[in-house]
């Protein structure tokens, strides 16, 4: 995979304008207007197309076609950006715990960053849907973190480390990793996994997700919720595909790929997203 990226078509994508320094200031600003900007969403799995992880293919969907993604296609795309705005940055990856058990056995199916700056080093996910970090968390144990919304934390159980998030008085684990480098072939082969297998959700079920700084969108399937912190989760369950889709376009600001089948996929959406 090559790895030169448009940076400036992509800074138009975020809407950013400051300068361009490998700082902490530049890196928060560059995650936080990313996840406002670019969503999170499964559309190409639930319409059995392919999701290519190439940059070019990448730069493509996310940032000239005004489309999403999700955790592979959001992480790598900021990796390149971040490798060029001259940031020291790898992949890491991680099984996927939110909704689970604490000690549940679940695939590799999960893409976060490490930035490594000043001598210490930084995690960066843009890619985790409706709970996706807003900020950058310092990797350091069992420290409370502020975002911009939640609290995070990161936590040692038995070697691994675990993203926690602070959900209604409750510290709840997204995922666990370790930090041993990864090579793009694993995120091939997870990103078939979740892309193609008849057992996945994201072949099966619509996920999307928009990370504002003072709240938090999410459509699984025909369920929208808007949370915002200090409130009860707003949650309407829409009517059809017709309300599905202009939530899609005015609320996650996404370009709708030309299917013939995409109508028929939001029409036949199930209320409930599985857990």
């Amino acid at each position: 995979m090559h790895d030169s990226i448009d940076l400036q078509a992509y800074l138009r994508r975020i809407g950013w304008e400051g300068a361009l320094v490998p700082d902490m200031s530049t890196l928060q600003a560059i995650v936080t207007a990313h996840v406002a900007a670019i969503p999170f969403e499964n559309l190409n799995p639930l319409l059995g197309l392919p999701v290519s992880l190439e940059l070019a293919a990448l730069e493509r969907k996310l940032v000239r076609e005004g489309r999403g993604g999700y955790c592979f296609e959001q992480n790598l795309l900021l990796q390149a950006v971040l490798r060029e705005i001259g940031f020291d940055v790898s992949g890491l990856i991680a099984r996927v715990l939110w909704t689970q058990p604490e000690d549940a056995i679940t695939a590799q199916s999960h893409m976060l960053l490490r930035v490594e700056m000043a001598g210490e080093s930084w995690l960066v996910d843009v890619g985790f849907g409706g709970q996706t970090l807003v900020g950058v968390l310092w990797l350091q144990a069992d420290i409370e973190q502020a975002t911009q919304l939640e609290p995070f934390r990161l936590v040692r159980v038995e070697g691994d480390w675990r993203m926690q998030s602070l959900v209604r008085g409750q510290w709840l684990s997204l995922y666990r990793f370790d930090l041993r480098p990864v090579p793009l072939i694993d995120y091939v082969v997870a990103n078939h996994y979740v892309s193609t297998h008849p057992d996945s959700k994201f072949v099966n079920h619509l996920n999307v997700a928009r990370t504002l700084s003072d709240s938090r969108l999410s459509l699984r399937n025909r369920e929208f919720t808007v949370r915002r912190m200090g409130h009860e989760p707003e949650r309407h369950v829409l009517r059809d595909g017709a309300e599905v889709r202009r939530v899609l376009e005015q609320e996650f600001l996404l370009e709708l790929p030309a299917h013939p089948q995409l109508d028929q996929r939001l029409d036949n959406l199930p209320d409930k997203f599985p857990t």
